[in-house]
């Protein structure tokens, strides 16, 4: 049997991409300098693949930022402001990326949204009136030359036309129909290039096929498809497809001429059932995802090759199966070998993207074997899983089956508490704040590194934060924002750190997984039951309220997000994992109340992530039970204490009913960088939530200017009632530099000061 792989962790073993790339942006090393890290790491990771027998090598899986911006540059679409900066080719694509402030002049970034059900963002291909789709780059040759050279015979990896279409935004009069055919021109094009030098195999990625399809979505990819593999010359297409099912197409995507299609079987609830019912024909490869490409858990080789002996019998043909994971490796972290604290006990059920190539290159020998009982790597394997995990506390579960109906409702009604809130901080129209983390600069990394490594007492460690705060504190008032925030500096990362508090949860030491550009997460590892033994974050709530008159918002981060943002267990569900942490979030939140603390934030950054892609499974599958998990967070909170919540960089125009069933008292979206398109589905929904769509995009190093915001703000007026808006940024400041946060802060506030006088 032979194996495959989507796509590679670019990043590299120990983040090596993301460290030349911020040298890059400082000036540090050249753009030669950065080329050449890049190469380096693209040879290593080919190596690996094929260190590990993988037959299916995929090229042109690397980035500098993302691919589907790298789609969007070979195809020119390339917005006119970017290409008026006059900056390089490198320096142009990293303009639309991050956005541009300088001598050539001073745009945003395009926007970017989560790509699909994961924790990674993608950049929005934007797409107007005047674009020119046609193709102008060679990085997909480039990439499998490289490849070649070194070896390699690896298979072209790209965007899907359909899934590029449907996921540009269109600022112009025409959609995505009016743009198919020079798309599908450009891709013919690349295809026969492709073919010239060489190229065997073509994986066209196609995750948008996991969608709801209408009559309209099955023509416009029967369209697209169609014009491609007329044109396929000597290229086997593959049409790769992952993060869920494709019922919709699969029926009709077996009958066309691909020469391969990749199936997702992890996460796909159907995929099985679709290839009983429809069959697959003998003349194409399926490439089916059994190894999971989302989580960090060994493989129960017992149950994949059950699978694999299965599907193979469907398919009638031993020869016409491919093994492959679900999606790309990018969402789990490079390898174990780099988590030395952690006991065998712990790693010896997790599989990293090196040790799931292990995985594909075991079970590729198992899958060819009549009888593999006796073989020690599936033995091991069966004895791991027989064994199980050590997790469970009793006293979790049964506080779980006490909760009761009415802890999931907050009396009184949401209305009537504003009235009361209105009352209680006399807050000035257009109230200023932000979501809650200050600078995190290199000295207060170096001290919570110290503490952690025994270099300090917890004596020097909290006396330092707590002159970070009382500066966090002193440079709020002074810039003259009106509810205050601590600023975080004894925070690692927003998941991670209330992880490290809880029961439950193991740790890596560098096991980063990338979530946009530069910025890399640690998940935390949900190995057991969830409980909370002490407060979290009460001491330095309290401390900074203590330290002014104006309100100090607690900040907490709510129990779906850090289910979301984490490695969740597999054996339980994810509702119950998610109750658990509520019900211990919630004890935080009323300890933070009885402690004075009268405005807490509860963020939900995440809340979108996990919603599944079709519709028709929102409810039953999460929303029912991941809605009142936050109700249930909040509930037992007094009428006179606000509660906060904060979404970022998701589609929510379609959830707003949801979000509104929430019950906060406020929420703020991620809004500056998607044109505040939010705003018509909040009034079309006759949103009664207070609400700080984000008027600046803090993911981009510029600083935007009063009149800026002030555009932002008048845009937000026409669809918002004064008395109901916020003045924020869009997110937590922790990854901006001190100088650009300070100024922007001025120009927010500044701003504000302006409307209310206009507003009078």
């Amino acid at each position: 049997m032979k194996t495959s792989v989507i796509g590679y962790p670019r990043i590299g073993s120990l983040r090596e991409l993301k460290f030349a790339e911020e040298a890059y942006f400082r000036n540090e090393i050249s753009e030669t300098e950065l080329r050449q890290t890049a190469g380096t790491l693209r040879r290593a990771h080919w190596q690996s693949q094929k260190d590990a027998l993988i037959d299916y090598i995929p090229c042109n899986d690397f980035s500098f930022y993302d691919t589907v911006l790298d789609t969007a540059v070979l195809f020119n679409v390339i917005p006119a402001r970017y290409k008026a900066l006059g900056l390089s080719v490198l320096d142009t694509y990293f303009s639309m990326a991050r956005g541009y402030q300088g001598s050539n002049g001073d745009v945003r970034a395009l926007a970017m949204k989560k790509w699909f059900n994961t924790n990674y963002h993608y950049i929005v291909p934007e797409i107007d009136d005047d674009t020119t789709i046609q193709l102008t780059g060679t990085k997909p040759l480039d990439d499998y030359l490289e490849a070649r050279k070194a070896g390699i015979n690896a298979k072209v990896v790209i965007t899907g036309a359909y899934t590029f279409l449907k996921l540009a935004r269109y600022t112009g009069q025409y959609s995505a129909e009016h743009y198919a055919g020079d798309l599908i021109n450009a891709y013919i094009e690349l295809i026969g290039k492709c073919s010239g030098a060489g190229v065997s195999w073509i994986q066209f990625d196609e995750p948008f096929l996991v969608h709801d399809m209408n009559d309209a979505d099955i023509k416009l990819f029967s369209r697209i498809y169609d014009s491609i593999l007329a044109n396929k010359q000597n290229c086997n297409i593959l049409l790769q497809t992952y993060f869920g099912d494709i019922r919709d197409i699969y029926s009709k995507a077996v009958t066309m001429p691909f020469d391969g299609i990749g199936i997702d079987f992890a996460e796909g609830r159907q995929s099985l059932s679709l290839v009983e019912k429809y069959g697959f024909p003998s003349d194409k490869l399926l490439f089916a995802g059994l190894v999971n490409g989302k989580n960090i858990w060994k493989n129960h080789y017992a149950v994949t090759l059950d699978t694999l002996t299965l599907l193979k019998k469907l398919t009638g043909d031993n020869n016409n199966i491919v093994l492959g994971t679900s999606c790309s490796l990018q969402h789990v972290p490079y390898t174990l070998a780099n988590e030395s604290i952690l006991g065998h006990e712990y790693t010896s059920h997790f599989a990293f993207a090196v040790e799931k190539l292990d995985e594909l290159r075991e079970l590729k020998v198992l899958a060819d074997l009549d009888s593999y009982n006796d073989i020690p790597e599936y033995a091991a394997n069966c004895e791991l899983f027989a064994n199980g995990r050590n997790c469970g506390n009793e006293a979790v579960a049964k506080r779980l089956t006490e909760v009761t109906d009415n802890e999931y409702t907050r009396l009184p009604k949401r209305a009537e508490r504003l009235k009361i809130q209105k009352d209680t901080f006399r807050l000035p129209v257009l109230p200023t704040t932000t979501i809650g983390s200050f600078p995190q600069t290199k000295a207060v990394k170096a001290n919570r590194s110290a503490y952690k490594k025994g270099r300090i007492s917890k004596e020097e460690y909290v006396a330092f934060n707590r002159s970070k705060i009382a500066e966090c504190v002193r440079l709020q008032e002074d810039i003259g924002l009106d509810v205050l925030v601590h600023g975080e500096y004894e925070r690692n990362d927003m998941v991670e750190y209330f992880g490290e508090c809880l029961n439950g949860f193991l740790f890596t030491e560098k096991a980063w997984v990338q979530s946009y550009g530069t910025r890399c997460v640690k998940p935390p590892v949900i190995w057991g039951d969830i409980s909370r033994e002490k407060p979290m974050t009460v001491d330095w709530s309290v401390y900074a309220q203590s330290l002014t008159c104006k309100p100090m918002k607690g900040m907490l981060t709510g129990p779906v997000t850090i289910l979301n943002w984490s490695f969740p267990r597999e054996d339980i569900s994810l509702k119950d994992s998610t109750m658990q942490i509520a019900l211990a979030i919630r004890d935080e939140v009323l300890d933070l109340e009885a402690n004075g603390i009268r405005i807490i934030q509860i963020d939900e950054a995440a809340l979108r992530e996990k919603l599944p892609l079709r519709k028709s499974d929102w409810y039953d599958d999460y929303l029912d039970w991941a809605i009142p998990a936050f109700r249930l967070v909040h509930s037992g909170v007094k009428p006179d204490t606000q509660i906060h919540t904060h979404m970022c960089y998701s589609e929510f125009t379609d959830i707003i009913p949801a979000i509104e069933a929430m019950d906060a008292d406020v929420i703020t979206f991620e809004a500056s960088r998607s044109d505040l398109q939010i705003l018509d589905a909040l009034k079309a929904d006759n949103f009664q939530t207070e609400v700080g769509p984000g008027v600046y995009d803090i993911h981009s190093p510029r600083i935007p200017s009063v009149e800026e915001i002030k555009a932002a703000v008048n845009k937000m007026l026409t669809k918002i009632d004064s008395d109901k808006l916020w003045i924020n940024p869009d997110c937590g400041l922790k990854t901006r530099g001190e100088y650009e946060t300070k100024a922007s802060l001025i120009n927010l506030v500044e701003a504000a000061r302006q409307l209310r006088n206009e507003l009078k």
